[in-house]
């Protein structure tokens, strides 16, 4: 299998489940809903590595008040589909209390080098209530035992696109970098560091406005094998940053662009076309 399709199928798994450095699907948006509407999103997503597109995305995000709801999609596209016709989404749900993002459900479902992959968490009161999960890791000494610990104060994937901010703020600046995010994903607990690199003018796309271009960093917590190449490669790979910009009134911020270098060249997650519909909505759904 060449280094390109080894790349597509990586990223058909990761990408709908919204991983660390990757799969942070989102839309900017300059309009300013009151608290109290239902706030709708949406966006297509072209996703390259090397300059060459393997796939797109979609998203679908409400935001009323302080719930969300959000779904992505991935398929292949361009030269992708030489190498895979599976499709893979994703699904989210909770709230966004002050700083922090409080998930209630997660669902994923993608299909890569002709394997299924599938997560069904249910969260509660700070921590993962109950999973289900396929494939199940094989038994192996030398992997890092996920505890209860390790998924209490977590999001998901998908919910990982929001970041809040101070209420005071809204506005691009470095401050909105200074996070680190704590990930779980049905398998493996990691963090994604941010740390601040500048602020850039971006126009066109459905989006005109400051995005804060953060470097970002995997960190393996637990439930992975501290040997292996793709780990040690994650771990070490300092070729990540996320282009994050306001999302409605600017209490919390989304990723406009992703990047992150592979060994098989730079993967790019970035907008086609994003789309705003305000609205008056009693409920997200």
């Amino acid at each position: 299998m060449s280094r390109l399709s080894v790349s597509l199928a990586r990223s058909r798994r990761l990408l709908p489940a919204g991983l660390a450095a990757a799969a942070l699907f989102a839309a900017p948006f300059a309009a300013s809903p009151a608290l109290a509407e239902t706030a709708r999103l949406g966006g297509v997503y072209d996703i390259s590595v090397s300059g060459f597109k393997i796939a797109r995305g979609s998203l679908s995000l409400v935001l009323q008040a302080n719930a969300y709801s959000a779904k992505v999609g991935m398929e292949p596209a361009g030269i992708g589909t030489l190498f895979s016709a599976g499709k893979g989404g994703a699904e989210a749900s909770g709230w966004v209390s002050g700083k922090k993002v409080v998930p209630s459900s997660y669902k994923m479902a993608s299909r890569a080098a002709d394997r299924d992959f599938f997560v069904d968490l249910a969260q509660g009161s700070g921590a993962v209530r109950s999973m289900q999960v396929t494939p199940k890791f094989k038994p192996n000494p030398e992997r890092i035992e996920v505890t209860k610990q390790h998924i209490r104060d977590v999001v998901d994937p998908l919910s990982a696109i929001l970041m809040p901010v101070k209420a005071t703020k809204g506005q691009p600046d470095a401050s909105v970098c200074d996070r680190r995010i704590p990930v779980f994903d049905g398998w493996t607990r990691f963090d994604i560091q941010l740390g601040y690199k500048e602020v850039r003018e971006v126009s066109g796309k459905g989006y005109d406005g400051k995005v804060v271009v953060c470097s970002a960093r995997w960190i393996p917590v637990a439930g992975h094998r501290p040997s292996t190449q793709s780990v040690q490669y994650m771990a070490e790979n300092r070729q990540m940053e996320a282009w994050l910009a306001p999302l409605g009134s600017g209490r919390v911020f989304v990723p406009y662009r992703i990047e992150m270098g592979t060994k098989s060249g730079t993967l790019v997650v970035e907008p086609r076309q994003l789309d705003f519909k305000p609205g008056n909505d009693q409920a997200a759904r």
